[in-house]
């Protein structure tokens, strides 16, 4: 047999996930990432293990999906405890995309970056060939869009305020296309409560030089630092409602600068103004690394979830289309984005082989985690929310279910029981 053609356009963490499920499961893997780097949002993020995503993340070690390692590899800070969040590993955001990068050459997938996808062309109801901007086409034998839903400048000029500059860099490397929009998949904004459009990102980077010598030594030696937020100071207007990762949405993040350890100094907002920030004790020369306009605003999100099923196969005109990450709906975090991305990249080969696609059982967190969320994606009010394994309405359930443990032992015994040990690791070519 010959090995199947997996093709995964897009380069974020789900995307990397799943070119690394489908090199695993014995397919020929090309990544298409339309900048210079991979990871996307993971270049500014730098949070796991913190509360639900501690159980997700070792139930997806104990079925073989070893991308985690690399994050745990790249960890400065573990155990760490900030408003709201519990034992979480802090990996640096400068080390990571090269160890990724390393990781998934070493696994045989083909990276293209610089690498914009453009169309796809179908015959009857598969997907033939992706077009990748100024290279041409690219064929496959099954396809996964992991192509977010951010990266649309017009989308953060019109829901948001305006471009902020991220690491997203759309104006260099052109924006986001989506595959599924493509070839006719159908495809939901989310919204919120009010009925406005999208979400923002949640945080900025801040250059530790600017910030006061004792704030940075307290911060890489506990890997967060709190700092309260004189009255005069505090901007409280729209900053919970707006934010992407609902699951920081704390009135403690209004009170409070809570800065993380990724690198840089992680600022748990979505924007702060400068002429604001500067006014806090230790802040007075405080400059943005990401986005450069962090001041401002930041990236716009949540546009273009994709209808699929549980399995992550799109709905709809092709049947040899998967969907990773938030493209797969209103799915938060990297881990989030790895276990829709594992998922996606292994019923791509099995789908290329004809063998019956994996549903992840609903007895597993991860399978709850999407089996509950793509329900959800299907109902108006269920797109409201964001879906989250480390707080906000998904972790609740989660512990509600009793699927939240930071017992490895259990975790693993729960994967033995489910029969799917080292899944993610077994050859299917």
């Amino acid at each position: 047999m010959r090995k199947p053609k997996i093709v995964v356009v897009g380069g974020g963490w789900g995307g990397c996930a799943a070119a690394a499920a489908a090199a695993k499961a014995g397919a020929e893997v090309t990544l298409l990432e339309r900048t210079d780097m991979l990871l996307g949002t993971g270049l500014v993020g730098g949070i796991f293990r913190n509360n639900g995503r501690f159980t997700a993340a070792e139930e997806m070690l104990a079925m073989g999906a070893d991308i985690f390692t690399v994050m745990d590899n790249c960890t400065t800070h573990k155990n760490v405890e900030f408003p709201g969040h519990k034992h979480a590993s802090l990996y640096n955001v400068y080390k990571i995309e090269p160890a990724v990068r390393s990781y998934l050459t070493e696994l045989g997938v083909k990276i293209m970056t610089n690498a914009r996808v453009i169309d796809a062309a179908k015959e009857g109801n598969k997907i033939r060939c992706v077009v990748v901007e100024n290279v041409g086409p690219v064929e496959g034998d099954v396809f996964v869009d992991a192509t977010g839903t951010s990266a649309v400048p017009a989308n953060c000029t019109k829901y948001g305020n305006g471009c902020a500059m991220c690491i997203l860099r759309c104006h260099s490397f052109g924006p986001r296309i989506s595959i599924t929009t493509k070839v006719g998949v159908e495809e939901w904004v989310g919204k919120k409560s009010d009925g406005t459009v999208g979400a923002m990102s949640g945080s900025c980077k801040l250059c530790k030089d600017s910030i006061d010598p004792q704030i940075v030594k307290e911060l890489e030696e506990k890997g967060c630092v709190v700092i309260p937020i004189p009255e005069s100071v505090r901007e409280e207007e729209k900053l919970l409602s707006m934010k992407a990762c609902q699951q920081y949405a704390l009135k403690e993040f209004i009170e409070n600068l809570v800065l993380l350890d990724t690198g840089p100094a992680k600022l748990m907002v979505p924007f702060f103004p400068l002429e604001r920030l500067r006014k806090i004790p230790g802040m007075e020369k405080a400059r943005y690394e990401d986005p450069i306009a962090g001041g401002k605003g930041n990236s716009m999100r949540f546009f273009g979830f994709a209808n699929c099923n549980t399995h992550l196969q799109a709905i709809g005109p092709v049947d040899n289309l998967f969907c990773a990450g938030e493209k797969a709906g209103a799915m938060v975090g990297h881990t989030e984005a790895i276990v829709t991305g594992t998922l996606a990249g292994h019923n791509a080969v099995r789908k290329a082989i004809g063998e019956k696609l994996l549903e992840l059982p609903w007895e597993l967190a991860v399978g709850d985690f999407v089996n509950y969320v793509i329900g959800e994606m299907k109902k108006e009010e269920g797109r409201q929310y964001k879906y989250t394994f480390s707080g906000s309405i998904y972790f609740e359930r989660m512990k509600a279910k009793g699927l939240y443990t930071t017992d490895v032992q259990v975790i693993r015994e729960r994967v033995k029981k489910a029969g799917l040990q080292s899944i993610f690791n077994t050859k299917l070519v």
